[in-house]
């Protein structure tokens, strides 16, 4: 677990001041940089000591056979894991006859800065080898996110007090060793040597090196480029082999001098061009990065961070964790998706293997909002690579007897990759997550391109796919069974009320955009009768209510199932502790899954059953997944808990930052870095989306003095600045035409009431106080949220 002392706290940087060999790979995934294409592990020039060493090209995987104790109908074959591709980031340094190794000598200091502004990760070293020779090496890294396929790095190296002599070896290295698969089903199943060499070219300072997978022949290249200046003489040469290609350079220095090398990357990969093209597109981008120099690639990460920054970034007075945290979120989360142009965005983005690089419902659930409000073309990416594997998605649904499209629980291609029923393709709800974040999108930023350039198909194919799933009673209710709702610890039951809900929004959105597309709807063979039916279902979809209790049941008949023994069996996360089967018959909750339903459809239910479902899931709910404590957050906000919902989005945001689910080596949770902005801006700030309208009901926690963030609506730029009594909207962009002939205002919800924001002027209303209907309720043994700093005490972390 990472302690409190090992990162700094700093509004716009990660600092690590001293080197803790402890957590290097938990270390590696933080200070991971990416691009959404391309991704490198935060891992040290040098190469050793590592933790986890990683370059990732998105969807670049290898098949790999899915082995079951018992075969069975419709169980998927074929596994997809993401290989750890040619190593760009390898700078070897000699002092005069000793290796640069942090293992020897004496390490004075060392640091390293992420900063999140500049889209960098900088380390400075001071060394003395084992024979006394004292270094200093200062590094650049970054990953463009201006010119998709470049990575970039600078190193120099500074004499101390005697002269020495460096040799400086820059090099490309293919199938490097990774670690083995831990028992943990979490983390990645570990690939031996899977890239095969299919060219080398290597000539002046420039190398090439084309490998493809040894099963499903995807091709990749790896290239790099060099410039070096010293003070003194220099020698250099460039070979290459199968696996590898080294530039060495050789140079002595005095005292006070430096040599400074700049080092160029480039990577592609490809299923369908030849290798000649996939070498000169390398060679392409390499020959673009040197023309822009490091210095121009540099300015081009800080003028796109800067436009991000100004639609996206959120100001928390009163928590500097937390504001540290949320940036750090944000970041990541931007380079999970900012690049990916028709690729999935994995669920560990590319920091590390964990999940084996697949992508999950968590990618339409929790990132796909954020960047829709931060980031939308990115989130138009996403759901446009959906849309291209909708192919896989309609042969999957027919194998399970099904009509429309049902999309795997877990991928990186297209093809499902779990072959565990219950925590997988029971999960229908997966659809429905994918067609609302197409109408989210065309909801927020206003855009119909998306819709008419595949978004229709998406929602009318998971809209079938409801249909056969579903079905009415002899009440004329409409039910779905035979379902997992978000909470995996309750598998294959009837009416999950997130699912329920969320496949009746799914077939109101698909016939609302029939509605508008006529033509195009006609097209993919969508008549009136087939519309009404969706409408239909919606309308009469059963929704689960204990009128004894006063609450809603996850799903029909959840609240008569047994408690879960907790002073017997508290040992987390249960799913490593305790028989599945034995989870499914109980009252033991995994993640917030009627939560996220309360969060998603608030406008199906009343506060005061809001109040009483928070009360009783807060009790069941063991938050054995990292997806929990922004949904709760959220929840506990709008029902008066703000304290409790400050807690939870403290766990949200330290998820990697200290840890908290002890797997962070495996890569970043990108899911729960969402969170955090989530937990802030629709707990706190109150935003909401419902039916279309824009709405904010915001109040804030006692530790938290103020909140201050930026969202895009229809294509403008909208401040939010809530303070403990009031909170002022800035609109700062005029009218997009989508409001009307002029209108330079923008309607919104304030606390329930419409009010109009003039472009320019600002508007002051009222924050309106929320008292709680129950007092703060309990969690499991052992599973009360993190514990945060206070004005009375010091955080437990």
């Amino acid at each position: 677990m990472i302690g409190r002392s090992t990162f700094g706290i700093d509004p716009w940087q990660v600092r690590e001041p001293r080197l803790d060999l402890d957590v290097l790979a938990q270390s590696e995934s933080v200070f991971a940089l990416s691009n959404g294409h391309l991704g490198f592990r935060g891992n040290l020039e040098e190469g050793e000591p590592h933790g986890v060493p990683g370059t990732y090209l998105n969807s670049f995987f290898e098949e790999r056979p899915l082995p079951h104790a018992e075969a069975g109908y419709g169980y998927p074959e074929i596994g997809q894991s993401i290989v750890n591709v040619t190593n760009g980031k390898l700078v070897r340094l000699m002092v005069d006859d000793e290796p640069f190794d942090v293992r020897y000598g004496q390490l004075v200091a060392h640091e390293r800065v992420l900063d999140l502004r500049a889209g960098t990760l900088t380390r400075h070293v001071e060394w003395i080898s084992p024979a006394g020779r004292r270094v200093r090496v200062h590094t650049v890294r970054l990953v463009s996110f201006t010119q998709r396929a470049v990575a970039a790095l600078e190193y120099v190296v500074e004499a101390v007090d005697a002269p020495v002599r460096l040799i400086i070896q820059s090099l490309l290295v293919a199938n490097e060793a990774v670690p083995t698969g831990s028992g943990d089903p979490r983390a990645a199943a570990a690939l031996r040597s899977p890239l095969v060499p299919v060219e080398q070219d290597a000539a002046d300072l420039r190398a090439v090196l084309v490998h493809r997978t040894r099963a499903s022949g995807r091709q990749m290249a790896a290239g790099m480029d060099h410039r070096f200046e010293s003070p003194g003489r220099v020698q250099a040469e460039t070979r290459a082999a199968e696996d590898w290609a080294r530039t060495s350079f050789v140079t002595v220095l005095q005292p006070g001098q430096r040599v400074r090398l700049e080092k160029t990357l480039a990577y592609g990969w490809s299923s369908r061009r030849s290798q000649q093209a996939l070498r000169d597109q390398v060679a392409s981008a390499l020959t673009g990065a040197r023309y822009s120099g490091l210095d121009g690639l540099l300015a081009e990460q800080r003028a796109y961070l800067d436009e991000f920054w100004d639609a996206a970034d959120v100001q928390v007075e009163g928590d500097p964790v937390v504001q540290q945290a949320v940036r750090f979120g944000l970041f990541h989360v931007l380079q999970a998706g900012a690049r990916s142009e028709g690729r999935c965005i994995p669920a560990k983005g590319l920091t590390g293997p964990g999940y084996d690089g697949h992508t999950f419902w968590d990618t339409e659930a929790y990132v796909l909002p954020v960047l829709t409000y931060t980031a939308p073309e990115a989130t138009a990416d996403a759901l446009r690579w959906r849309h291209a594997t909708l192919g896989q998605a309609r042969h999957r649904a027919r194998e399970l007897g099904l009509r429309g499209a049902a999309f795997p629980w877990r991928t990186i291609g297209g093809a499902e990759c779990s072959g565990y029923w219950p925590a997988s393709t029971a999960a229908f709800h997966l659809n429905a997550d994918v067609a609302l974040a197409v109408d989210r999108y065309r909801t927020v930023t206003g855009d119909d391109s998306l819709e008419r350039e595949g978004g229709l198909e998406l929602l009318v194919e998971t809209a079938r796919l409801w249909m056969s799933l579903g079905h009415h009673d002899r009440d004329g209710r409409w039910h779905v069974v035979g379902v997992t709702g978000p909470d995996e610890y309750t598998a294959v039951v009837a009416d999950n009320v997130f699912t329920n809900l969320a496949a009746a929004a799914n077939l109101r959105a698909a016939a609302a955009a029939v509605r508008r597309n006529p033509d195009l709807a006609r097209m993919l063979g969508v008549d009136m009768e087939e519309g009404a039916s969706w409408r239909d279902a919606a309308n009469a979809v059963h929704v689960p209510y204990d009128p004894e209790l006063g609450v809603h049941p996850q799903h029909e008949g959840f609240t008569r199932l047994p408690e879960w023994d907790f002073a017997a069996h508290a040992d987390y996360p249960l799913l490593l502790s305790a028989p599945y089967f034995d989870l499914y018959r109980r009252q033991v909750v995994k993640q917030a899954d009627l939560a996220l339903a309360m969060v998603w459809f608030g406008d199906r239910f009343a506060w005061e059953d809001k109040a009483r479902n928070v009360d009783y899931y807060e009790r069941r709910t063991v938050r054995d997944s990292s997806l929990s404590a922004s949904v709760q957050a959220v929840v506990a906000a709008e029902v008066g808990h703000l304290d409790l919902a400050h807690d939870y989005t403290w766990e949200a945001a330290l998820v990697d930052l200290r840890d908290l689910h002890r797997n962070t080596r495996d890569g970043l949770h990108i899911a729960s870095l969402a969170g955090t902005w989530i937990a802030l801006v629709n707990g706190f700030g109150g935003l909401r989306d419902h039916g279309g309208t824009l709405s904010f009901d915001p109040r804030l926690p006692q530790d938290i003095d103020r909140l201050r963030f930026t969202l895009r609506w229809h294509g403008r730029r909208l401040s939010v600045d809530v303070e403990p009594d009031r909170a002022t909207y800035l609109l700062r962009d005029g009218s997009d035409g989508s409001d009307g002939a002029g209108v330079a205002g923008l309607r919104l919800r304030h606390a329930g009431e419409d009010v109009t924001v003039e472009a320019g002027v600002p508007l002051t209303l009222p924050v309106l106080p929320r008292a709680p209907l129950l007092p703060r309720p309990p969690q499991p043994p052992g599973r009360a949220p993190a514990a945060r700093p206070t004005p009375s005490g010091p955080a437990l972390l």
